[in-house]
């Protein structure tokens, strides 16, 4: 098994965005942009209504729904929304996520992780809630988990040596008056896995520049990267998984609780910086995978808006 900070198997959550496109995480903390968020349209001529963010950040560990994945990872990533109607938006985004030093059996180095994600979407705004379907298409240079030496960081399921999977999702989003709840379901075409996201965040608006957002996520995964074997890579040379035989965990369940609480500073019209920090739990069918059950992390990012 791959490890966390040491023996962990790698995998993926974290954090958060917004609710409209993505809905993976909560508004307004410091996570690689998984699934860009469509920018608020604006009056005006089509190309004055283009919408568009870079954002550049860092975390001190990398999760996303629930899975480990690496430690110190710098990203970036940039979101095009254009208005089709009043209420229709299309958006296209991307983003680079790298690990800039992860420690692997006793090594600080050898260990590689790193992703490009590709996404487009569809927002629709009815006013009480905000609905969206997107494709998402996610490529591994180093393998879903990681390589070490150049080797694939499988364990006993070849999934995790995937290189790439593509992701179809839809999304809903109502805001209540400072509150945001937001839910979406996820089917991974290359494993026919599916994940269901639920999570709700509150916004404090201490002074016109300073908010404290605190949020709460879970997830739900059906066959959705569970650690078992399976023949989705054939063929493919894999580790062994200290600990885990084949075909040994659940194959589905809730994968984990995520409590953040984030910090956004509004420093000037068009620039924003988010701090936070966050806990990770991990439920059912990520305790095998992770080895540690309880952690803390925190990360930071800036955000430019054009």
């Amino acid at each position: 098994m791959k490890p966390k900070s040491m023996t962990s198997f790698i995998a993926k959550s974290v954090t958060v965005l917004a609710a409209c496109a993505a809905l993976n995480a909560s508004a307004g903390t410091s996570a690689p942009v998984k699934n860009p968020v469509p920018v608020e349209e604006k009056s005006g001529a089509l190309f004055e209504s283009i919408g568009a963010t870079f954002d550049a950040g860092y975390d001190s560990r990398y999760y996303f729904r629930g899975l480990w994945f690496a430690d110190n990872i710098m990203w970036t990533a940039l979101n095009i929304s254009v208005p089709i109607t009043d209420k229709l938006t299309w958006g296209i985004g991307g983003a680079y996520i790298n690990t800039a030093g992860t420690p692997f059996l006793g090594s600080k180095s050898g260990f590689a992780y790193s992703e490009v994600d590709a996404i487009t979407n569809l927002s629709f705004d009815a006013g009480w809630a905000k609905f969206g379907m997107q494709y998402q298409y996610y490529f591994y240079p180093d393998n879903y988990g990681g390589s070490f030496g150049g080797v694939p960081i499988a364990g006993a399921d070849p999934e995790f040596a995937l290189k790439g999977a593509g992701e179809l999702g839809w999304t809903v989003a109502v805001p209540i008056k400072g509150f945001n709840i937001y839910a979406g379901y996820y089917y991974d075409l290359r494993i026919n896995g599916s994940y269901i996201s639920l999570g709700a965040d509150y916004t404090f608006a201490v002074t016109d520049w300073l908010s404290i957002v605190p949020s709460v996520n879970t997830g739900f995964g059906i066959d959705y990267y569970t650690g078992n074997g399976s023949g989705s890579v054939p063929g493919s040379t894999f580790t062994g998984n200290k600990g885990q035989s084949m075909n040994s965990g659940p194959t589905s369940g809730f994968t984990h609780v995520l409590y953040t609480l984030a910090v956004p500073v509004k420093l000037t019209k068009s620039v924003t910086w988010t701090s936070y920090v966050a806990l990770n739990h991990g439920e059912k069918l990520r305790t095998q995978l992770n080895t540690t059950q309880n952690e803390l992390y925190w990360g930071t990012k800036l955000s430019f808006a054009f």
